[in-house]
């Protein structure tokens, strides 16, 4: 950047931190009267917060955002930032500081970390405005748990809107679901979808199916996972020896039901076989914050524990990444489907697509992925009679007719 671009830019950053402190000031002034100090401050410094963060990407930066807000993201770091170091700053200065030098610090302390959060923040819109991208892989999950799943996967795939498909060996259509699968003109990409949590049990002795949270559990206790790995080898090589029958293929793609396979003591147990079983892929979650995303649909993502569950999994893959690289197995790239699982339709499915399509490929050249779980209507009593009892309550549920409806409607 040239002298005169970055004079200019700083006086715009001068002028819009002019405004905001106008802003705090005025606000504050005018709610001092009727509530207390300590209340009116913060809700002055979020009115503040907010003065910026429209100034700063409308005219600080306007070259990177193309005259756009920034992603809300980094307003609520900012103000997360603010009120930490707000709170933090008095306690570590203490007493023992010159009075002065303490005051300069406690001003331009929060004034440089904004500097620093709306730089960031504006390359963060740079790179979403001109990176092409690549179209990330979209993918259906629950192949072989009953007619109405297949009927839809099969639908969209004729439709051309499928990469690829995960069947669930031991699931109640299976056999029939893999069959019609291999007579396709052209078929797409078929993955081993891993199933511990339910279904029907192998034997007396095994305690499999289990729950995710007994899984994870498991797998920071060493005794109860001395105990269930054996059991999870077991079920494993049934699954997928049952996927090779199934299929004829040797080479195997790995993904989870529940992505159960992310889960360490599962993994581990995975990459164990993955050289004498042929297992040379095994999908990950690492899905970026989805842009422009409306913010009822944030507040749906909480209330409904997406948020949550995306968390946990964004923790286990990026404990699961060292492992795959180590064991020499490819995964993908960013990955779209657990903030939104089950609801991936309307605006929550097509910012999660744009925002997949942004992000770069992964330092092996693997494409994003996009998870859906379709379905069409009917065909659900057999999944209760196999004990697929979570699984028929969310195909109950019109939950699944919509992914596929919105699938089907996707302007990509």
């Amino acid at each position: 950047m040239n002298t005169t671009r970055l004079l200019g830019r700083l006086g715009r950053y001068g002028a819009i931190g002019i405004v905001a402190a106008a802003v705090h000031a005025v606000i504050l002034l005018l709610l001092s009267n009727w509530i207390s100090l300590s209340l009116a401050n913060p809700i002055a410094f979020l009115a503040a917060s907010l003065a910026g963060y429209v100034g700063h990407a409308l005219v600080t930066f306007r070259e990177e955002t193309g005259g756009k807000r920034f992603a809300r993201r980094w307003l609520v770091l900012q103000y997360a930032v603010n009120l930490s170091v707000c709170a933090l700053l008095p306690l570590i200065l203490g007493a023992w500081m010159q009075p002065i030098l303490r005051t300069v610090i406690l001003v331009f302390t929060p004034t440089v970390l904004n500097a620093l959060i709306w730089s960031r923040a504006a390359q963060f819109s740079a790179r979403q405005r001109t990176q092409g991208g690549t179209p990330p892989l979209l993918h259906a999950d629950d192949l072989g748990l009953g007619a109405g799943v297949d009927h839809a996967i099969f639908d969209l795939n004729q439709l051309g809107r499928l990469d690829g498909a995960s069947l669930l060996v031991n699931g109640p259509t299976a056999k029939t679901a893999s069959d019609t699968w291999r007579q396709l003109p052209n078929p797409p990409a078929l993955y081993l979808h891993l199933c511990l949590t339910e279904g029907p049990g192998h034997s007396a002795n095994v305690d499999l199916p289990t729950s995710f949270g007994r899984l994870l559990l498991a797998s920071w206790l060493p005794w109860q996972r001395r105990r269930l790995k054996p059991q999870i080898q077991r079920s494993l090589r049934q699954q997928i020896s049952r996927y090779k029958q199934l299929t004829g293929a040797n080479e195997i793609h790995l993904d989870g039901h529940q992505h159960v396979h992310l889960i360490p003591i599962v993994l581990d147990t995975v990459l164990g076989l993955a050289q004498s079983e042929q297992v040379t892929w095994i999908r990950t979650t690492a899905e970026p914050l989805p842009t422009d995303l409306p913010l009822n649909l944030w507040w749906a993502c909480v209330r409904q524990g997406g948020a949550l569950k995306w968390l946990v999994l964004q923790c286990l893959t990026w404990l699961a990444k060292p492992k795959l690289r180590n064991a020499a197995v490819g995964t993908n790239g960013s990955f779209a489907g657990v903030l939104f699982t089950g609801r991936m339709t309307g605006e929550a499915l097509e910012c999660c697509w744009h925002t997949n399509h942004c992000q770069n490929a992964s330092e092996n050249g693997s494409r994003a992925m996009l998870l859906i779980h379709p379905a069409q209507p009917g065909g659900g009593d057999v999944m209760h009679e196999h004990q697929f009892t979570e699984s028929f309550a969310f195909f109950s549920s019109p939950q699944r007719q919509r992914e596929w409806q919105a699938m089907k409607n996707l302007k990509i």
